[in-house]
């Protein structure tokens, strides 16, 4: 059975590229993502992205479902607010991966809390975009 791996953005990663280039980079999404499936030939690579928390959540339950390797899972700002994501990915089977682009524990404080940061299998934090290649070889390298 092919591996496949899920991306999920939350809240305004569908504007990387234009919002703060400084600390998210100039790259957009569809750039990242491109790099991503030719690094990663052999593993179908799915995407979602929404700026609705609910969205989120149902995506993420459904993927439940879907038989994935595992879920790469950038909740951007609902990561510091949505105990309901929290407990939607505490919930799951699906190993679960927690990603920022930047260093959040260096950032404003009430960017410092991470909801998700105990139930997600691990987390990458301040990679920069290439924390989802970090993120996506721990996955396959790794059995959760």
């Amino acid at each position: 059975m092919q591996k496949k791996i899920l991306i999920i953005n939350g809240p305004n990663l569908n504007w990387l590229g234009k919002r703060n280039p400084g600390i998210y980079g100039s790259e957009t999404f569809d750039r990242i993502l491109e790099c991503l499936r030719q690094t990663f030939r052999d593993i179908r690579i799915d995407y979602f992205q929404s700026n609705h928390e609910g969205d989120l959540i149902d995506r993420l339950q459904e993927a439940e479902f879907q038989n994935y390797t595992g879920i790469v899972f950038n909740p951007a700002a609902y990561t510091h607010t949505s105990i309901a994501l929290r407990d939607t990915v505490e919930a799951m089977d699906t190993p679960v991966a927690e990603v920022h682009i930047s260093n959040i524990y260096k950032r404003e404080k009430f960017r410092r809390i991470s909801y998700l940061a105990d139930v997600a299998v691990f987390s990458v934090i301040g990679q920069g975009t290439g924390g989802y290649k970090i993120a996506i070889e721990k996955l396959l390298q790794s059995q959760y």
